[in-house]
């Protein structure tokens, strides 16, 4: 498709259901690397919102502020369905990035965030969803983060896990960390720890 123009042609599109999520069933067809266009084409599409997820970090005890909670997704695949992962939360109308960040860092974890760092912004499922994810570094002090948290209403039982940043690492290495998000999160502190403690400490944000 170089030097043409890429498009897509959608034939159809209905909600095939509407729950607590949605799923939308598109009909359409797309231009193709050797020219021309392809058939028509089905595909159904998971509609779940938009999220922000966040690594707490501690940069004075060179810490992170983990969670563990219990995930249908890694139950019906037959893995350990507790996981350690990052502070995430849906993206509700009229608020922002740092909104959620903060929210539902306060839910699942029970601190305060006192500053944010873009990490990514990337589709979580491309190929079958619709959702995002707004991936961000944010300072908090980890003494007294600990217990378990969550919105009752939710079914929600969260597990706070503080660790070194170091040991946060580690299990990512080890396969231990499984969440993408989490291990987006905690690769780019390994790559940007340095740099991040320098900055932080240096101006006391």
């Amino acid at each position: 498709m170089d030097g043409q123009e890429r498009k897509v042609e959608l034939v159809e599109k209905v909600t095939a259901y509407q729950g607590y999520f949605r799923i939308d069933r598109y009909k359409l067809r797309h231009s193709l690397f050797a020219g021309g266009l392809s058939g028509v084409m089905t595909r159904e599409l998971f509609e779940r919102g938009h999220a922000v997820g966040l690594l707490p970090y501690d940069p004075v005890k060179d810490a992170v502020v983990l969670i563990e909670q219990f995930r249908i997704g890694a139950y019906a695949q037959g893995w350990d369905p507790w996981l350690l992962e990052i502070v995430a939360g849906i993206i509700e109308e009229g608020e922002s990035h740092a909104d959620v960040a903060k929210r539902e860092t306060k839910e699942e974890a029970g601190i305060d965030v006192t500053d944010l760092v873009p990490v990514h912004h990337y589709l979580v499922s491309p190929g079958g969803a619709t959702e995002t994810c707004a991936l961000y570094c944010g300072r908090v002090n980890s003494e007294h983060a600990a217990g378990i948290h969550g919105v009752g209403a939710e079914h929600e039982d969260i597990r706070v896990v503080v660790m070194s940043a170091d040991e946060a690492i580690a299990k990512l290495e080890a396969g231990q960390v499984v969440n993408a998000a989490a291990v987006i999160g905690l690769q780019w502190l390994a790559l940007k720890r340095g740099e991040l403690r320098r900055r932080w400490l240096s101006c006391g944000c």
